[in-house]
Formats: C-alpha cells, structure tokens, sequence
C-alpha cells in the first residue's frame, strides 16, 4: 500500500511535469552576425538564463543560408527550409542583432527575407517578437531595431515595444568567454522576456 501511493505520487508528478514542459511557450532565436564570437550571440545565449519558467528558447544559426535568389524560390535550399519549420513551430521569436552601416546586417535581412518566400508563403505572419541588440560603440544597435521594426510591418509581426534592449559599449558587459557580466542588461534581459512571454500568451 505504502509503496503504491509513493508510486502514485511520483507518476503524479511526472504527469504534472510533462504537462509544464508541453505547455510552455517556444521561442526560436536567432542572431544577424554570423561571426562565432558575436556579442549578439552571446546576448541570445544569454537570455537562457532569464527564462520565465513558460518558456524554451531554441536558437537557430543562419550561417549556411545562401543568398536569396528569386529563380530558385521554388526548390528551397535545405536550410532555409529548416529555418522556415522552425519559424511555424515557434510561438514567438527573438531576434539579437548587430547594427552594420547605420541599418540591418546583410545576413540578417538576407536570412528573413528568403524565410518569407515565396510570396504567400510567410512563417513570420502573426508572430510576437522582441528585438535586443549589442554594439561596441555608443547606440548599441539602435538603428537596425527601427529598421527591422519596418520589415515586421510587411511580414505582420508583432514586436515587444518595452524595454528597448540596447547593449552599448558591448566589450564591457561581457567577459572573455561571452557571459554576460552587466547586472542592468540582465534586468532589462530578463523584464523583455517576461514581457514576451505576456504578449504570447495575450495573442494567442
């Protein structure tokens, strides 16, 4: 009897885990640079630390997505095949981003707008999404934020408004080994999440 109800009690908790785990919210990463020791890499890393307990994040690198080329949208590269699925499966999506030349990174744009063809066929259409950026100079990425916020309007994405995640002087928020050591960063980090996990769940 005794061993019975423990056995009970612990099939009980397994069942309330799975059900935690299968209810939680998935949010696919991914970061415009493809350089390995990115500062926005290391920002997305990052933010599996500040995780509200709702929420998984899968990061996705866009290294290997060729570029764009409208003659042959119709036979999709492998990758970007990959790239669009994971987009569908994901309930939000959470975007780190270097700011190259006042504007987007190539990579970057060059990686949404192959996911987003061809026409008709959009994995972005209706995702929540929040933006975080991180730059060694004094704007921390700002510009390619607003400029990415315009693309969200055609693709008809829903971005975070609040906090704006914007890491300026990046080389001193972060040590050698790319973990984030700014306590004000990690504040807004983990508030922009639980800020998208709220507007997730308030849109679904």
């Amino acid at each position: 009897m005794y061993i019975h109800t423990i056995d009970n009690f612990y099939n009980s908790q397994i069942g309330e885990y799975d059900k935690l785990e299968n209810n939680k919210l998935k949010v696919l990463g991914f970061a415009g640079s493809l350089r390995a020791g990115s500062y926005n890499k290391a920002l997305l890393r990052s933010a599996t630390d500040f995780l509200p307990e709702d929420m998984s994040l899968e990061i996705f690198d866009i290294d290997g997505i060729p570029a764009f080329n409208q003659d042959i949208e119709g036979d999709i590269p492998p990758k970007v095949k990959e790239f669009k699925a994971k987009i569908r499966e994901a309930d939000s999506i959470l975007i780190a981003t270097p700011e190259y030349n006042y504007s987007v990174p190539g990579v970057l744009k060059n990686a949404i707008d192959f996911a987003a063809r061809p026409y008709g066929d959009n994995p972005f259409d209706g995702k929540p999404v929040a933006l975080m950026s991180a730059s060694i100079g004094l704007l921390g990425g700002a510009r390619a934020q607003y400029h990415l916020r315009q693309t969200f309007v055609f693709l008809n994405m829903y971005p975070i408004n609040r906090p704006e995640v914007i890491v300026t002087l990046a080389h001193d928020k972060f040590d050698t080994n790319g973990r984030l050591v700014d306590d004000t960063t990690k504040t807004l980090l983990r508030q922009l999440l639980q800020n998208l996990a709220n507007w997730t769940r308030k849109l679904k």
